[in-house]
C-alpha cells in the first residue's frame, strides 16, 4: 500500500501538463513565483466555475484553457508537498486531513497572490483535495446520489445516467495520462492491474460500485471507464413499489416465494435492475440461515449477519492464480450453506448451481442475461454446453425444470424506467419442452407526451402451483391477488 507521500508526490495531471508546469513552478519560500499573463491567469482561475448538479452537488465545469489550468494545479500541488507534514498526515482521519489540505492550499494561493474570487478559490481547492484524496474529476459525480452510472468515453467526454436518462456532464480530465492515473488508482486498491498485456479490468470502489476499465491497444480512442454506482442506502421493496417497478401484490408474492425457499432466477438485460432486485429479495431470507454469496465483483449488500462473501480472482501476469466462479460454487457446497446467492451465471458454473438447487439447497437466487423468461431457459441450456458438459436435451431440460421454480423478468424501458414485466412459474416438462405459466405481466398501452411508457400491471388469472407450498410455509396469499377482475395496483 503506497504511503500518502508516495501517492501525493507521484501524482500528475497528465503528460500534457508537465511541460507547462515546469515553466511556472517554483517551490514556496525559494523564489518568487513567475508571473502569468493576466488573461491566461484569469482564464485559469475561472476554469473550475461550478455547474449546479442535483441534490446540491457542485460539478466543476470543464476548463476552458486546460493547459494553463492544469499547470496551475500542478504548481500548487508541488508546493503542497513542501508545506504539508506528510508523516502527521498519515495518521489523520480523512475529514481532518481534508481540512488540513484546505488550509495549506488557501495559504499557498494567498502567498502567491493568485487573482480569483472566493467561489473560484473554493472550487480550485476542492479540485486539488479530490485529486489528492479521491478520484479527481469523478468525485462530484460520485457524491450525487441521483447518478446511477458514470461513463467516461475519453478524457474529455463524460456521460452519466440520472433517473434512467443518459446525459453528458461538463466534467473532463486533462488528457489520457490523467485518466489512466485515476484508473490505476481504482484498480490498485483491490489488487488488480491494467496495462498493455492486460488492457481490460473489473474492479470495485470502496462503497461496492462496480468498475470496468479498458485501455489501449483494445480501446482505440483512449482509455474508457464505466462505473455502475452502488446505492449508499440500499433500496428496499417499498422503494420499488413507489417507483412503480412492481405492485404491492407482486412484491408480496416474491417476498413469500423467498421465505418459502423457492429457487428464483432473475432475468433481464444490462442495466435492467437485476442485481438491485436480487439484493432486495435476499433481504427476505430469514436471519438464522447461513448464506454464501458468490460474485465476479462483490456488489450484494446482505442485511443478515450469517453471511460468507466470495469473489472470483483473475489470473496474474503469468496466467496463474485464477479462481473461477465455478470453483467457488463447488467450494461453497462444502461450507454448509442454507442458501447460495450467485451474482450472475455466465459460464460453466451454471451446472454446479443447478445441481446445488436440486440437491437440498432450496431457496437459492441468481441472475442471467436474457430478454424474456423463455430466452432465460434457453440461455441456461447454452451455458451448460459452454461448461463442457454434453447432455441429451431432455435430461438437461429436466434438470433445469426441477431446479428453477420461478423466473422474474426485469426490463429497462425506453423512458429509462425499470419494471418487473413478467413473473413466470416453471411447472415441469411437457414432452421435451419445459412448461411455464405466467402469473403477472406488465401490459403496455403506449407512450405519453413526455416520452413516458404507459401501461399497467395485470395478473393473468392463473393461481401458481407454488401457492400451496407458500401456504405450508406460513405465507397466505389472498385469492384476489391473482384475479384480473378485482386486482388493484
Amino acid at each position: 500500500m503506497a504511503t500518502l507521500k508516495e501517492k501525493i508526490s507521484a501524482w500528475s495531471y497528465g503528460s500534457g501538463s508537465s511541460a507547462s508546469a515546469a515553466a511556472v513552478a517554483s517551490p514556496v519560500g525559494v523564489a518568487q513565483p513567475q508571473s502569468m499573463p493576466p488573461a491566461a491567469l484569469a482564464a485559469a482561475a475561472s476554469a473550475p466555475a461550478a455547474v449546479a448538479g442535483s441534490a446540491g452537488v457542485t460539478m466543476p465545469a470543464a476548463p476552458a484553457v486546460s493547459g494553463t489550468y492544469y499547470a496551475l494545479k500542478t504548481r500548487l500541488h508541488q508546493s503542497l508537498i513542501a508545506k504539508i507534514d506528510l508523516a502527521a498526515a498519515e495518521t489523520m482521519p480523512p475529514d481532518q486531513l481534508r481540512t488540513q489540505l484546505r488550509e495549506v492550499l488557501l495559504g499557498l494561493i494567498a502567498d502567491e497572490a493568485i487573482p480569483m474570487n472566493e467561489h473560484e478559490r473554493r472550487s480550485l481547492v476542492s479540485d486539488l483535495q479530490n485529486e489528492v484524496l479521491g478520484l479527481g474529476p469523478l468525485e462530484p459525480l460520485l457524491a450525487d446520489p441521483d447518478i446511477s452510472e458514470i461513463m467516461v468515453n475519453g478524457y474529455d467526454t463524460v456521460f452519466v445516467e440520472k433517473r434512467g436518462r443518459i446525459e453528458r456532464v461538463p466534467i473532463r480530465f486533462n488528457d489520457d495520462m490523467h485518466l489512466l492515473k485515476i484508473i490505476d488508482k481504482i484498480v490498485s486498491r483491490v489488487g488488480r492491474r491494467v496495462d498493455e498485456s492486460s488492457p481490460m479490468v473489473d474492479a470495485r470502489l470502496p462503497d461496492g460500485s462496480r468498475v470496468n476499465a479498458i485501455i489501449a491497444p483494445v480501446a482505440l480512442d483512449g482509455p474508457a471507464l464505466s462505473i455502475r454506482r452502488f446505492a449508499v442506502k440500499p433500496l428496499k421493496m417499498l422503494d420499488l413499489i413507489e417507483r412503480r417497478t412492481l405492485t404491492p401484490g407482486m412484491a408480496e408474492l416474491l417476498a413469500g416465494m423467498v421465505k418459502a425457499k423457492t429457487n428464483i432466477l432473475i432475468s433481464g438485460g444490462t442495466g435492467s435492475g437485476k442485481t438491485t432486485l436480487l439484493n432486495i429479495l435476499s433481504s427476505y431470507i430469514p436471519e438464522h440461515e447461513r448464506i454464501i454469496t458468490i460474485e465476479d465483483t462483490a456488489e450484494l449488500q446482505m442485511q443478515q449477519s450469517h453471511v460468507v462473501r466470495l469473489e472470483t480472482r483473475p489470473a496474474n501476469s503469468e496466467g496463474r492464480g485464477e479462481i473461477s466462479m465455478r470453483s467457488l460454487v463447488k467450494n461453497s457446497l462444502r461450507m454448509r450453506p442454507d442458501r447460495i446467492v450467485l451474482g450472475e451465471v455466465r459460464g460453466g458454473e451454471v451446472i454446479d448451481m443447478l445441481q446445488a438447487m436440486n440437491t437440498g439447497h432450496d431457496g437459492s437466487l441468481t441472475t442471467v442475461h436474457a430478454n424474456t423468461p423463455r430466452d432465460a431457459l434457453g440461455r441456461l441450456e447454452n451455458l451448460v454446453g459452454m461448461g463442457g458438459v454434453s447432455l441429451p436435451v431432455k435430461p438437461l431440460r429436466q434438470q433445469i425444470a426441477s431446479a428453477i421454480n420461478v423466473i422474474v423478468q426485469a426490463t429497462r424501458l425506453s423512458d429509462g424506467s425499470r419494471k418487473i414485466t413478467s413473473i413466470h412459474e416453471v411447472t415441469g416438462m411437457e414432452g421435451e419442452v419445459i412448461s411455464t405459466q405466467e402469473i403477472f405481466h406488465f401490459e403496455r398501452s403506449g407512450v405519453g407526451a413526455d416520452g413516458a411508457v404507459l401501461g399497467r400491471f395485470k395478473p393473468t388469472g392463473i393461481r401458481p402451483l407454488l401457492a400451496e407450498r407458500l401456504k405450508i410455509s406460513g405465507v397466505n396469499l389472498a385469492e384476489e391477488l391473482f384475479n384480473p377482475l378485482v386486482f388493484n395496483e
